[in-house]
């Protein structure tokens, strides 16, 4: 079949083969698809969708276009397995929950992102610490995932290529937010990493891509349908992103807090709550644990063993970063010129948090100059956000809404107003409170 008559056949509404899908990729990887091709495919499928066996296709498709990583010849005596978050605000959870589950015996070869608009990337993150190489080729980044239990690195153009011009191309046609090709694009890539089992962390709130969890709920099903059709067992949690997860929300910043939770030193509710939530699934999708209560028992005991924090340090030396890096970060990771309470208002003394704008708070660490506006951006690893005031809280003269990390006064000045526009105060009757975790979608079923 002609590429034009397949793009036809979904324009119609009707169902695409196997063999039409697989064909229509071949020719994005080879270019014999063409961009205008991309995106006339692209709005066919907003307006007429596709069906699960459809999206499990085109899943697979994308998956084969390039490299699937094989851990065959790595004899690795444990599950692989991994996340994925649909991002947000001060989203840490990567930095503690790989080094957790390869302390619990997993194997964990986590293929991140950058940062893009209001929320932060773990490969930017990474790139913070002295060393860090975020490119190293897929033979190395296997031999770290093998000897230490985890490794996280950037996509390379050898995994899933044809998911890299598919969303360029959706990215400037307004067809990103179409749930088969989301669905597509973020499995090929978990796929092509060679996974066993995904949980997927999907946001839900003012500070991550979908404000409606009926619509998150939709995109849960189907990403955890294609995922496990795809012989991929795939669950996922709606997780609260109506304020920012972590304290901090900036590169250096996060990675800090990370090392400090490792450690012990330092603790965050909001960020444990999410970070074992997702875990113990984890552990029982892989069957590394029999159920919740023996998985939160062996998660606590990675932590407070130092297991996990050890596990952290040795990855991160593995992908070329210092050897010592949880007694040297704090003393050599970037640091701001400007660091400085912004206190509120004077005339919301005695009101209550009643809720945040997150997006604009993520916005806030953008204008300091910690974020993109466009790809291939060049950013500000120290600076960022701190100590954010919570909803519930109670403001007071002399308790900052947050601390800013800022490189000038200009900076300060731009993300002082981002967050004091961000933050509605009222009565304390008015606020209501909300969790971290909202609900969870299991695996189907019918694929066990």
């Amino acid at each position: 079949m002609l590429i034009p008559e397949i793009i036809q056949k979904k324009r119609d509404g009707l169902a695409l083969s196997t063999q039409d899908i697989r064909q229509f990729i071949q020719g994005v990887t080879s270019h014999e698809v063409t961009d205008a091709q991309i995106a006339a495919f692209s709005m066919a499928a907003f307006f007429q969708d596709f069906n699960t066996q459809e999206r499990t296709d085109l899943t697979l498709s994308m998956r084969d276009s390039g490299q699937v990583l094989d851990w065959s010849k790595e004899a690795l005596n444990g599950p692989i397995l991994d996340k994925h978050s649909t991002g947000g605000v001060g989203d840490t959870v990567s930095f503690l929950l790989a080094p957790l589950l390869a302390a619990c015996g997993g194997f964990v070869p986590m293929i991140a992102g950058r940062g893009l608009a209001h929320t932060g990337g773990t490969i930017d993150k990474l790139e913070s610490i002295p060393g860090y190489n975020t490119g190293h080729h897929s033979a190395h980044f296997k031999r770290v995932v093998a000897e230490t239990g985890f490794a996280i690195v950037g996509q390379t153009s050898d995994l899933a290529p044809a998911d890299q011009r598919m969303y360029a191309t959706r990215d400037v046609t307004a067809t990103v937010e179409q749930y088969g090709l989301i669905t597509a694009s973020i499995l090929s890539k978990k796929l092509a990493a060679g996974l066993q089992s995904l949980v997927m962390d999907i946001k839900v709130g003012t500070g991550a891509f979908m404000s409606n969890s009926a619509v998150a709920w939709e995109l849960a099903e189907s990403l955890c349908s294609v995922g496990t059709a795809a012989g991929m067992p795939t669950t996922a949690l709606l997780t609260d992103m109506n304020q920012p997860l972590a304290n901090t929300a900036g590169n250096a910043l996060e990675v800090l807090e990370a090392i400090s939770f490792l450690k012990g030193e330092r603790d965050s509710e909001r960020l444990r709550e999410v970070t074992w939530a997702l875990a113990v699934q984890n552990l029982l999708l892989s069957g590394l644990s029999r159920n919740e209560s023996e998985a939160r028992v062996a998660l606590d005991d990675a932590h407070r063993s130092g297991r996990a924090a050890e596990i952290f340090e040795r990855s991160v030396h593995g992908m070329g970063g210092p050897v010592d890096t949880l007694s040297s970060f704090e003393k050599t990771c970037p640091e701001a010129h400007i660091v400085r309470p912004l206190f509120p208002p004077a005339d919301w003394a005695g009101q209550t948090v009643l809720r945040m704008d997150t997006r604009q708070l993520g916005l806030a660490v953008v204008a300091l100059g910690g974020g993109r506006t466009f790809a291939g951006q060049t950013i500000d690893h120290a600076v960022g956000c701190s100590d954010w005031i919570r909803p519930g809280e109670t403001c007071m003269k002399d308790r900052p809404l947050a601390v800013i990390h800022a490189r000038d006064e200009a900076g300060f000045a731009a993300a002082a107003a981002r967050v004091t526009e961000a933050i509605q105060v009222g009565a304390s009757s008015e606020f209501a409170s909300s969790d971290g975790v909202i609900k969870q979608f299991k695996v189907p079923r019918s694929h066990g």
